[in-house]
């Protein structure tokens, strides 16, 4: 039974930080590059940051470089992503995702966990 889930969102001031988390269960996430990716109210889903299968390679999107740091512990058999220094305009639900590659096709996608940034 493959399972992404995530967890650490919440409502955060701006300027705060968060940290998510992306656990797996059913199968072993060193194998496969993990994707963050985020959808807002009437906007569509875009890609965040992309961490390779031995985390020596990762990606972000220009809205959030400097300000979020995408990691893994195969140990734990999670990926995280912390978030510093939010806006507003990082609020949506954000999800995790497997793939071979970062930038190929993503066959597995968790729930979703909320973040709000709002004053």
């Amino acid at each position: 039974q493959l399972q992404l889930v995530e967890s650490g969102g919440g409502l955060v001031q701006p300027g705060g930080s968060l940290r998510l988390s992306c656990a797996a269960s059913g199968f072993t996430l060193d194998r496969y590059a993990i994707g963050w990716f985020r959808q807002a109210p009437g906007k569509e889903r875009e890609g965040v940051s992309c961490i390779s299968s031995s985390g020596g390679s990762t990606n972000y999107a220009d809205s959030v470089k400097g300000r979020f740091t995408i990691s893994r512990d195969n140990a734990k058999n999670t990926v995280y992503l912390q978030m510093n220094s939010l806006k507003p305009e990082d609020t949506a639900i954000y999800h995790c995702a497997k793939a071979w590659e970062c930038g190929a096709g993503y066959d597995y996608w968790g729930q979703g966990t909320q973040v709000t940034v709002s004053s």
